[in-house]
Protein backbone atom coordinates (compact mmCIF):
# COMPACT_ATOMS: atom_id res chain seq x y z
CA UNK A 1 0.00 0.00 0.00
CA UNK A 2 2.80 2.95 1.03
CA UNK A 3 4.45 1.75 -2.59
CA UNK A 4 1.58 2.62 -4.38
CA UNK A 5 0.55 5.26 -2.09
CA UNK A 6 4.07 6.91 -3.59
CA UNK A 7 3.42 5.96 -6.94
CA UNK A 8 0.02 7.75 -6.62
CA UNK A 9 1.24 10.93 -5.09
CA UNK A 10 4.12 10.97 -7.46
CA UNK A 11 2.09 11.19 -10.42
CA UNK A 12 -0.15 13.85 -8.64
CA UNK A 13 2.66 16.14 -8.04
CA UNK A 14 3.90 15.56 -11.59
CA UNK A 15 0.24 16.71 -12.76
CA UNK A 16 0.37 19.97 -10.73
CA UNK A 17 3.71 21.33 -10.87
CA UNK A 18 5.70 22.12 -14.39
CA UNK A 19 9.33 21.81 -15.42
CA UNK A 20 9.22 24.76 -18.07
CA UNK A 21 12.42 24.10 -19.65
CA UNK A 22 10.47 21.78 -21.58
CA UNK A 23 7.79 21.57 -24.06
CA UNK A 24 6.35 24.81 -26.24
CA UNK A 25 6.92 27.96 -24.20
CA UNK A 26 3.75 29.56 -25.72
CA UNK A 27 1.29 26.73 -24.37
CA UNK A 28 3.68 25.97 -21.02
CA UNK A 29 3.22 29.64 -20.30
CA UNK A 30 -0.85 30.21 -21.43
CA UNK A 31 -1.23 26.69 -19.30
CA UNK A 32 0.51 28.27 -16.75
CA UNK A 33 -1.30 32.00 -16.64
CA UNK A 34 -4.69 30.94 -16.99
CA UNK A 35 -5.15 29.25 -13.46
CA UNK A 36 -3.10 32.08 -12.00
CA UNK A 37 -5.58 34.51 -13.86
CA UNK A 38 -8.80 32.66 -12.14
CA UNK A 39 -6.89 32.75 -8.85
CA UNK A 40 -6.48 36.25 -9.07
CA UNK A 41 -9.99 36.76 -10.34
CA UNK A 42 -10.97 35.24 -7.17
CA UNK A 43 -8.63 37.00 -4.78
CA UNK A 44 -10.15 40.49 -6.28
CA UNK A 45 -13.61 39.42 -4.53
CA UNK A 46 -12.12 39.98 -1.34
CA UNK A 47 -12.08 43.46 -2.14
CA UNK A 48 -14.87 43.28 -4.18
CA UNK A 49 -17.38 41.96 -2.00
CA UNK A 50 -16.35 43.90 0.63
CA UNK A 51 -16.54 46.77 -1.34
CA UNK A 52 -20.23 45.84 -3.24
CA UNK A 53 -21.71 44.36 0.05
CA UNK A 54 -20.74 47.88 2.34
CA UNK A 55 -21.36 50.50 -0.35
CA UNK A 56 -25.22 49.10 -1.26
CA UNK A 57 -26.15 48.02 2.69
CA UNK A 58 -24.41 50.48 4.87
CA UNK A 59 -24.26 53.80 2.05
CA UNK A 60 -21.50 56.33 0.80
CA UNK A 61 -19.99 56.79 3.79
CA UNK A 62 -19.15 53.23 5.19
CA UNK A 63 -17.93 52.47 1.01
CA UNK A 64 -15.94 55.76 1.61
CA UNK A 65 -14.07 54.16 5.08
CA UNK A 66 -13.42 50.64 3.34
CA UNK A 67 -12.04 52.46 0.03
CA UNK A 68 -10.29 55.67 1.22
CA UNK A 69 -7.13 54.07 2.05
CA UNK A 70 -6.73 51.05 0.54
CA UNK A 71 -3.46 52.20 -0.93
CA UNK A 72 -2.30 52.15 3.13
CA UNK A 73 -2.89 48.63 3.26
CA UNK A 74 -0.74 48.01 -0.58
CA UNK A 75 1.68 50.30 1.04
CA UNK A 76 2.39 48.45 4.65
CA UNK A 77 1.79 45.03 2.68
CA UNK A 78 3.90 45.53 -0.72
CA UNK A 79 7.18 44.83 0.92
CA UNK A 80 6.95 42.04 2.54
CA UNK A 81 5.14 40.26 -0.79
CA UNK A 82 7.32 41.53 -3.23
CA UNK A 83 10.22 40.46 -0.46
CA UNK A 84 8.76 36.87 -1.25
CA UNK A 85 8.65 37.42 -5.00
CA UNK A 86 12.86 37.04 -4.29
CA UNK A 87 12.20 33.57 -2.71
CA UNK A 88 10.02 32.63 -5.69
CA UNK A 89 13.03 33.35 -7.90
CA UNK A 90 15.47 31.22 -6.15
CA UNK A 91 13.25 28.21 -5.89
CA UNK A 92 12.36 28.99 -9.81
CA UNK A 93 16.21 28.81 -10.33
CA UNK A 94 16.95 26.46 -8.92
CA UNK A 95 14.27 23.91 -9.40
CA UNK A 96 15.11 24.51 -13.26
CA UNK A 97 18.62 23.38 -12.41
CA UNK A 98 17.83 20.75 -10.84
CA UNK A 99 19.22 21.37 -7.10
CA UNK A 100 16.35 19.98 -5.23
CA UNK A 101 18.54 20.63 -1.59
CA UNK A 102 18.65 24.31 -2.82
CA UNK A 103 14.93 24.06 -3.20
CA UNK A 104 14.35 22.99 -0.15
CA UNK A 105 15.95 25.23 1.67
CA UNK A 106 14.80 28.05 0.44
CA UNK A 107 11.17 26.87 0.70
CA UNK A 108 11.60 26.34 4.38
CA UNK A 109 13.58 29.66 4.80
CA UNK A 110 11.10 31.67 2.66
CA UNK A 111 8.27 30.01 5.17
CA UNK A 112 10.04 31.56 8.26
CA UNK A 113 10.32 34.83 6.91
CA UNK A 114 6.55 35.29 6.34
CA UNK A 115 5.72 34.24 9.92
CA UNK A 116 8.17 36.81 11.08
CA UNK A 117 6.98 39.32 8.66
CA UNK A 118 3.32 38.52 9.38
CA UNK A 119 3.22 38.98 13.12
CA UNK A 120 5.37 42.27 12.86
CA UNK A 121 2.46 43.28 10.04
CA UNK A 122 0.14 42.99 12.61
CA UNK A 123 1.45 44.93 15.22
CA UNK A 124 2.93 47.57 13.33
CA UNK A 125 -0.72 48.10 11.25
CA UNK A 126 -2.91 47.56 14.36
CA UNK A 127 -1.33 50.28 16.06
CA UNK A 128 -0.70 52.87 13.45
CA UNK A 129 -3.72 52.55 11.23
CA UNK A 130 -4.90 56.04 12.77
CA UNK A 131 -1.59 57.83 12.60
CA UNK A 132 -1.62 56.60 8.47
CA UNK A 133 -5.26 57.19 8.54
CA UNK A 134 -4.82 61.25 9.99
CA UNK A 135 -1.78 61.75 7.44
CA UNK A 136 -3.62 60.97 4.42
CA UNK A 137 -6.49 63.62 5.23
CA UNK A 138 -9.30 60.94 5.54
CA UNK A 139 -12.32 62.87 5.78
CA UNK A 140 -13.41 62.98 9.57
CA UNK A 141 -17.30 61.75 8.57
CA UNK A 142 -15.78 58.42 7.63
CA UNK A 143 -12.78 58.08 10.30
CA UNK A 144 -14.22 55.88 13.21
CA UNK A 145 -15.17 53.79 10.16
CA UNK A 146 -11.79 54.12 8.21
CA UNK A 147 -9.74 53.05 11.61
CA UNK A 148 -12.49 50.44 12.79
CA UNK A 149 -12.28 48.17 9.48
CA UNK A 150 -8.44 48.89 8.85
CA UNK A 151 -7.30 47.68 12.19
CA UNK A 152 -9.20 44.23 11.92
CA UNK A 153 -8.02 44.07 8.80
CA UNK A 154 -4.44 44.02 10.08
CA UNK A 155 -5.50 41.36 12.49
CA UNK A 156 -5.05 38.91 9.92
CA UNK A 157 -1.98 40.36 8.35
CA UNK A 158 -0.17 37.00 9.07
CA UNK A 159 -2.87 34.74 7.07
CA UNK A 160 -2.41 37.57 4.17
CA UNK A 161 1.03 37.31 4.15
CA UNK A 162 1.65 33.55 5.04
CA UNK A 163 -0.77 32.96 1.97
CA UNK A 164 0.92 35.22 -0.62
CA UNK A 165 4.43 33.16 0.55
CA UNK A 166 2.37 29.75 0.04
CA UNK A 167 1.21 30.53 -3.43
CA UNK A 168 4.51 31.67 -4.34
CA UNK A 169 6.52 28.54 -3.24
CA UNK A 170 3.88 26.61 -5.31
CA UNK A 171 3.96 28.88 -8.58
CA UNK A 172 7.63 28.89 -8.54
CA UNK A 173 7.90 24.82 -8.96
CA UNK A 174 4.96 25.54 -11.39
CA UNK A 175 1.81 24.84 -9.80
CA UNK A 176 -0.78 27.49 -10.53
CA UNK A 177 -3.48 25.16 -9.98
CA UNK A 178 -3.83 24.39 -6.07
CA UNK A 179 -3.76 28.00 -5.35
CA UNK A 180 -6.14 28.40 -7.52
CA UNK A 181 -8.63 25.82 -5.73
CA UNK A 182 -7.40 27.15 -2.45
CA UNK A 183 -8.43 30.56 -3.31
CA UNK A 184 -12.13 29.52 -4.86
CA UNK A 185 -12.91 28.27 -1.65
CA UNK A 186 -11.64 30.89 0.72
CA UNK A 187 -13.44 33.42 -2.07
CA UNK A 188 -16.72 32.05 -2.01
CA UNK A 189 -16.56 31.70 2.46
CA UNK A 190 -15.53 35.80 2.21
CA UNK A 191 -18.64 36.67 0.11
CA UNK A 192 -20.73 34.41 2.41
CA UNK A 193 -19.63 36.32 5.51
CA UNK A 194 -20.15 39.15 4.24
CA UNK A 195 -23.32 38.88 2.92
CA UNK A 196 -24.26 37.04 6.20
CA UNK A 197 -22.26 39.91 8.63
CA UNK A 198 -23.58 42.86 7.16
CA UNK A 199 -26.82 42.27 5.09
CA UNK A 200 -28.29 39.63 7.66
CA UNK A 201 -26.66 40.65 10.74
CA UNK A 202 -26.33 43.75 10.13
CA UNK A 203 -23.13 44.55 11.71
CA UNK A 204 -20.79 47.61 10.71
CA UNK A 205 -17.95 48.14 8.10
CA UNK A 206 -15.62 46.22 10.35
CA UNK A 207 -17.40 42.86 9.88
CA UNK A 208 -16.33 43.03 6.14
CA UNK A 209 -12.69 43.03 6.87
CA UNK A 210 -13.39 40.09 9.68
CA UNK A 211 -14.77 38.21 7.09
CA UNK A 212 -11.50 38.70 5.05
CA UNK A 213 -9.31 37.31 7.72
CA UNK A 214 -11.53 34.38 8.45
CA UNK A 215 -11.26 34.00 4.70
CA UNK A 216 -7.56 34.53 4.11
CA UNK A 217 -6.86 31.88 7.63
CA UNK A 218 -8.47 29.10 5.76
CA UNK A 219 -6.94 29.82 2.31
CA UNK A 220 -3.49 29.51 4.87
CA UNK A 221 -4.42 26.07 6.53
CA UNK A 222 -5.79 24.56 3.11
CA UNK A 223 -2.35 25.71 1.75
CA UNK A 224 0.22 24.35 4.53
CA UNK A 225 -1.99 20.90 4.54
CA UNK A 226 -0.94 20.24 0.97
CA UNK A 227 2.96 21.63 2.34
CA UNK A 228 3.13 19.56 4.92
CA UNK A 229 1.88 16.53 3.52
CA UNK A 230 4.35 13.65 3.52
CA UNK A 231 5.14 12.14 0.00
CA UNK A 232 4.23 15.73 -1.60
CA UNK A 233 7.22 17.35 -3.63
CA UNK A 234 9.40 19.57 -1.10
CA UNK A 235 7.74 18.47 1.67
CA UNK A 236 7.52 21.00 4.51
CA UNK A 237 9.14 19.96 7.97
CA UNK A 238 8.32 22.13 10.91
CA UNK A 239 11.66 21.33 12.39
CA UNK A 240 13.39 22.51 9.42
CA UNK A 241 11.12 25.72 9.60
CA UNK A 242 14.18 28.49 9.91
CA UNK A 243 16.60 31.01 8.16
CA UNK A 244 19.05 29.15 6.29
CA UNK A 245 21.95 31.83 5.82
CA UNK A 246 23.35 31.62 2.53
CA UNK A 247 19.53 30.96 0.75
CA UNK A 248 18.25 34.21 2.92
CA UNK A 249 20.83 36.52 1.63
CA UNK A 250 20.16 35.15 -1.69
CA UNK A 251 16.46 35.76 -1.06
CA UNK A 252 16.91 39.12 0.23
CA UNK A 253 19.06 39.93 -3.12
CA UNK A 254 16.51 39.38 -5.57
CA UNK A 255 12.96 40.08 -3.26
CA UNK A 256 14.18 43.45 -1.63
CA UNK A 257 14.20 44.82 -4.69
CA UNK A 258 10.92 44.10 -5.48
CA UNK A 259 9.82 44.66 -1.77
CA UNK A 260 10.97 48.37 -1.90
CA UNK A 261 9.34 48.62 -5.93
CA UNK A 262 6.05 47.99 -4.30
CA UNK A 263 6.33 49.81 -1.71
CA UNK A 264 7.82 52.47 -3.80
CA UNK A 265 4.49 52.33 -5.47
CA UNK A 266 2.38 52.31 -2.55
CA UNK A 267 4.14 55.33 -1.04
CA UNK A 268 3.53 57.31 -4.15
CA UNK A 269 -0.50 55.68 -4.17
CA UNK A 270 -0.74 56.90 -1.06
CA UNK A 271 0.40 60.62 -1.73
CA UNK A 272 -1.85 60.50 -4.64
CA UNK A 273 -4.69 59.19 -2.32
CA UNK A 274 -4.10 62.06 0.41
CA UNK A 275 -4.66 64.64 -2.45
CA UNK A 276 -7.89 62.82 -3.46
CA UNK A 277 -9.28 63.07 -0.28
CA UNK A 278 -8.86 66.45 0.48
CA UNK A 279 -11.71 66.78 -2.38
CA UNK A 280 -14.42 65.11 -0.41
CA UNK A 281 -15.76 61.79 0.48
CA UNK A 282 -17.08 61.50 -3.23
CA UNK A 283 -14.11 61.77 -4.92
CA UNK A 284 -12.75 59.04 -1.93
CA UNK A 285 -15.48 56.72 -3.09
CA UNK A 286 -14.99 56.87 -6.75
CA UNK A 287 -10.91 56.70 -6.58
CA UNK A 288 -11.86 53.57 -4.55
CA UNK A 289 -14.26 52.10 -6.94
CA UNK A 290 -11.77 53.03 -9.66
CA UNK A 291 -9.31 51.19 -8.08
CA UNK A 292 -11.40 48.11 -7.92
CA UNK A 293 -12.45 48.19 -11.61
CA UNK A 294 -9.00 48.79 -12.76
CA UNK A 295 -7.39 46.15 -10.10
CA UNK A 296 -10.15 43.41 -12.06
CA UNK A 297 -9.31 44.41 -15.53
CA UNK A 298 -5.58 43.95 -14.69
CA UNK A 299 -5.99 40.59 -13.78
CA UNK A 300 -5.03 39.52 -16.97
CA UNK A 301 -1.62 41.16 -17.06
CA UNK A 302 -0.98 40.50 -13.53
CA UNK A 303 -0.81 36.73 -15.00
CA UNK A 304 1.19 36.89 -17.37
CA UNK A 305 3.48 38.38 -15.47
CA UNK A 306 3.48 35.87 -13.15
CA UNK A 307 4.04 33.18 -15.71
CA UNK A 308 6.67 35.14 -17.13
CA UNK A 309 8.81 35.34 -14.03
CA UNK A 310 8.96 31.64 -13.48
CA UNK A 311 9.30 30.48 -16.72
CA UNK A 312 12.30 32.85 -17.35
CA UNK A 313 13.71 32.11 -13.86
CA UNK A 314 13.53 28.79 -14.59
CA UNK A 315 14.82 28.85 -18.00
CA UNK A 316 17.90 31.14 -16.62
CA UNK A 317 18.84 28.17 -13.85
CA UNK A 318 18.56 25.74 -16.76
CA UNK A 319 21.00 28.12 -18.90
CA UNK A 320 18.29 27.89 -22.17
CA UNK A 321 18.84 31.48 -22.57
CA UNK A 322 17.20 31.28 -25.97
CA UNK A 323 14.18 29.79 -24.92
CA UNK A 324 14.02 32.35 -21.59
CA UNK A 325 14.32 35.72 -24.77
CA UNK A 326 11.27 33.59 -26.73
CA UNK A 327 8.94 33.23 -23.59
CA UNK A 328 9.78 37.17 -22.66
CA UNK A 329 8.64 38.31 -26.00
CA UNK A 330 5.40 35.87 -25.68
CA UNK A 331 4.49 37.42 -22.34
CA UNK A 332 5.36 41.27 -23.60
CA UNK A 333 3.21 40.82 -26.61
CA UNK A 334 0.33 39.07 -24.58
CA UNK A 335 0.40 41.56 -22.17
CA UNK A 336 0.19 44.83 -23.93
CA UNK A 337 -2.62 43.25 -26.79
CA UNK A 338 -4.41 42.17 -23.65
CA UNK A 339 -4.27 44.93 -21.71
CA UNK A 340 -5.35 47.18 -24.45
CA UNK A 341 -8.31 45.59 -25.08
CA UNK A 342 -9.34 45.51 -21.16
CA UNK A 343 -8.51 49.63 -21.57
CA UNK A 344 -10.98 49.89 -24.51
CA UNK A 345 -13.87 48.30 -22.92
CA UNK A 346 -13.35 50.04 -20.08
CA UNK A 347 -13.74 53.23 -21.39
CA UNK A 348 -16.80 52.42 -23.20
CA UNK A 349 -18.98 50.94 -20.59
CA UNK A 350 -16.94 52.87 -17.43
CA UNK A 351 -20.66 54.49 -16.19
CA UNK A 352 -22.05 51.20 -15.99
CA UNK A 353 -19.18 49.50 -14.06
CA UNK A 354 -18.95 52.22 -11.57
CA UNK A 355 -22.52 52.17 -10.58
CA UNK A 356 -22.47 48.69 -9.88
CA UNK A 357 -20.49 49.94 -6.74
CA UNK A 358 -22.23 52.96 -6.15
CA UNK A 359 -24.87 55.07 -8.51
CA UNK A 360 -24.53 58.06 -6.38
CA UNK A 361 -24.20 60.83 -9.25
CA UNK A 362 -20.67 62.37 -7.82
CA UNK A 363 -19.34 58.92 -7.27
CA UNK A 364 -20.33 58.11 -11.00
CA UNK A 365 -19.14 61.41 -12.64
CA UNK A 366 -15.51 61.26 -10.99
CA UNK A 367 -14.81 57.85 -11.57
CA UNK A 368 -16.00 57.73 -14.91
CA UNK A 369 -13.24 61.02 -15.39
CA UNK A 370 -10.77 59.37 -14.15
CA UNK A 371 -11.61 55.84 -16.13
CA UNK A 372 -12.03 57.74 -19.65
CA UNK A 373 -8.65 59.86 -18.85
CA UNK A 374 -6.80 56.75 -18.06
CA UNK A 375 -7.99 53.37 -19.35
CA UNK A 376 -6.83 54.25 -23.23
CA UNK A 377 -3.24 53.93 -21.55
CA UNK A 378 -3.01 50.75 -20.38
CA UNK A 379 -1.18 49.06 -22.75
CA UNK A 380 2.01 51.29 -21.48
CA UNK A 381 1.24 50.05 -17.55
CA UNK A 382 1.65 46.30 -19.10
CA UNK A 383 4.23 47.21 -20.74
CA UNK A 384 6.25 48.29 -17.31
CA UNK A 385 5.34 45.57 -15.73
CA UNK A 386 6.05 42.77 -17.84
CA UNK A 387 9.38 44.41 -18.53
CA UNK A 388 9.60 44.59 -14.89
CA UNK A 389 8.57 40.80 -14.45
CA UNK A 390 11.09 39.73 -16.94
CA UNK A 391 13.74 41.62 -14.51
CA UNK A 392 12.84 39.65 -11.90
CA UNK A 393 12.78 36.62 -13.04
CA UNK A 394 16.16 36.71 -14.67
CA UNK A 395 17.62 38.41 -11.07
CA UNK A 396 17.57 41.93 -11.96
CA UNK A 397 15.42 43.04 -9.93
CA UNK A 398 17.40 46.56 -8.56
CA UNK A 399 16.46 47.37 -12.26
CA UNK A 400 12.57 47.98 -11.98
CA UNK A 401 13.01 49.08 -8.67
CA UNK A 402 15.03 52.26 -10.15
CA UNK A 403 12.72 52.74 -12.30
CA UNK A 404 9.70 52.90 -10.20
CA UNK A 405 11.61 54.91 -7.59
CA UNK A 406 12.52 57.29 -9.86
CA UNK A 407 9.43 57.71 -12.35
CA UNK A 408 6.18 55.96 -10.36
CA UNK A 409 7.43 57.78 -7.01
CA UNK A 410 9.39 60.97 -7.45
CA UNK A 411 8.51 62.54 -10.82
CA UNK A 412 4.60 61.10 -10.23
CA UNK A 413 4.73 62.80 -6.59
CA UNK A 414 6.35 66.02 -8.24
CA UNK A 415 4.16 66.21 -11.12
CA UNK A 416 1.01 66.15 -8.82
CA UNK A 417 2.52 68.43 -5.96
CA UNK A 418 3.19 71.10 -8.78
CA UNK A 419 -0.13 70.87 -10.74
CA UNK A 420 -1.96 71.14 -7.36
CA UNK A 421 -0.48 73.98 -6.44
CA UNK A 422 -0.88 76.15 -9.45
CA UNK A 423 -4.06 74.63 -10.81
CA UNK A 424 -6.65 72.27 -7.76
CA UNK A 425 -8.45 70.55 -10.38
CA UNK A 426 -8.68 66.66 -9.47
CA UNK A 427 -8.64 65.80 -13.24
CA UNK A 428 -4.88 66.88 -13.18
CA UNK A 429 -3.98 64.13 -10.78
CA UNK A 430 -5.89 61.48 -12.82
CA UNK A 431 -2.84 62.61 -15.74
CA UNK A 432 -0.29 61.63 -13.43
CA UNK A 433 -0.61 58.24 -14.46
CA UNK A 434 -0.44 57.77 -18.37
CA UNK A 435 2.79 60.69 -18.02
CA UNK A 436 4.85 58.64 -15.56
CA UNK A 437 3.53 54.86 -17.42
CA UNK A 438 4.89 56.38 -20.87
CA UNK A 439 8.11 57.78 -19.53
CA UNK A 440 8.59 54.00 -17.95
CA UNK A 441 7.86 52.24 -20.61
CA UNK A 442 10.72 54.08 -23.02
CA UNK A 443 13.05 53.00 -20.35
CA UNK A 444 12.09 49.55 -20.07
CA UNK A 445 12.34 49.36 -23.93
CA UNK A 446 15.85 50.76 -24.09
CA UNK A 447 17.44 48.42 -21.45
CA UNK A 448 15.36 45.53 -22.41
CA UNK A 449 17.00 45.75 -26.16
CA UNK A 450 20.11 46.88 -24.79
CA UNK A 451 21.26 45.20 -22.02
CA UNK A 452 22.11 41.26 -21.24
CA UNK A 453 19.59 40.12 -18.99
CA UNK A 454 19.64 36.97 -19.66
CA UNK A 455 22.95 36.42 -18.12
CA UNK A 456 21.42 38.70 -14.45
CA UNK A 457 21.98 35.43 -12.56
CA UNK A 458 25.43 34.20 -13.20
CA UNK A 459 26.92 38.10 -12.97
CA UNK A 460 25.35 38.32 -9.82
CA UNK A 461 26.87 35.13 -8.61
Amino acid sequence: MTHLHTISQKKENAAYTKDMTQGNPYALMTAFAFPVFLSQVFQQLYNIADSLVVGRVLGTDALAAVTSSGTLIFLLTSFFIGTAMGGGVVISKDFGAGNKERVSRAIHTIIAFGLVCGVFLTAFGVIFTPVFLEWMQTDAEVMPEAVEYFRYYFLGSLAMVMYNICRSIMNALGDSRRPLYYLIFSSLLNVGLDILFIAVFHWGVWAAAVATVISQAASVVLCMVHLLKKGSLYTVEIKKIRFHKDVLFEIIRYGLPSGVQNSVIGFANVIVQSQINSFGKMAMAAYGVHAKIEGFAFLPITSFNIASTTFISQNLGARQYGRAKKGARFSILAAVLLAEAIGICYYLFAPQMIMVFDNAPGVVALGMQQARTVSLFYFLLAFSHSIAAVCRGAGKAFVPMGIMLSVWCVLRIAYILIVMEFTGEIGYIYWAYPLTWAISSIIYLIYYLCADWVHGFEKSG
